[in-house]
């Protein structure tokens, strides 16, 4: 019995290494004037498929959850808040631009167009001072938190489409002790 329970669990290690999200995004947080601004980079983010999906006319999209969180000793750490950016992007041959556009919690922005893959590529991949989380009356003064990403891309391009463990997800997260200013 005790080595079915030691194989099981040493399976199940194997199986959850193969599948863990990798570290692909860096992650910067400021906190100022009662928020906190996330920064990031999704370093590998855009692919060959992805950038062959974009090309073809197909919507692209990048998702990002990113959750404020504090690690408490003895259990499951605390999501104190949790917001869902999603950056995409649309090529139109007829104009030969590309539609971008993000939200943030279903919240969208103006649309802007470009020409330059380059830009496109900026712009799914990385976010620059997002006011995302208020620090009143969440945060308390000199405790340690941190910010968790995760991305899923789309259009999802892994050889098993119904495969219930996402292969695409990367992950990031950046500690900081909040100093009230």
């Amino acid at each position: 019995m005790r080595s079915n329970v030691l194989g099981i669990t040493l399976a199940l290690s194997i199986f959850g290494s193969l599948f863990a999200a990798s570290d692909d995004i860096q992650v910067v947080e400021l906190t100022r004037d009662g928020w906190v601004y996330v920064s990031l980079t999704f370093t590998n983010g855009f692919t060959d498929d992805m950038r062959a999906a974009l090309r073809s006319g197909l919507p692209t999209a990048i998702t990002y959850e990113i959750e404020l969180r504090r690690e408490m000793p003895v259990w499951f750490d605390q999501t104190l808040m949790r917001v869902t950016v999603t950056a995409s992007a649309q090529y139109d041959n007829l104009t030969r631009q590309h539609q971008l556009s993000r939200t943030i919690d279903g919240r969208g922005e103006e649309p802007v167009f470009a020409r330059d893959e380059e830009v496109v590529r900026q712009w799914l991949t990385s976010l620059e001072r997002l006011k995302l989380f208020k620090t009143t009356p969440v945060l308390e003064p000199n405790v340690e938190y941190y910010i968790q990403v995760r991305a899923h891309s789309k259009p999802r391009t892994g050889w098993f489409f119904f495969w219930p463990f996402d292969r695409g997800t990367a992950a990031g997260s950046a500690r900081f002790t909040f100093i009230p200013s």
